[in-house]
């Protein structure tokens, strides 16, 4: 495993300007995310993984990769 040990915050360098403008952005982006209201469940989709998030499309049960 990783023998690197963890320095505890009041030992660690300073972060950079723009480390921190960074961070404060994906903290947005998080909250900006958790406010938004969640997606409604698909009806009549096909039934297991969604064969697109593979790279393939389905049409009548038959799945190709173009």
């Amino acid at each position: 495993m990783n023998d690197t040990p963890v320095l505890p915050a009041t030992v660690r360098k300073p972060l950079s300007e723009a480390a921190k403008r960074a961070l404060a952005e994906a903290e947005a982006r998080r909250a900006a995310t958790q406010a938004t209201a969640p997606a409604a469940k698909e009806s009549g989709g096909p039934k297991g993984p969604e064969p697109t998030r593979f790279g393939d499309w389905e049409h009548k049960g038959i799945a190709s990769d173009f």
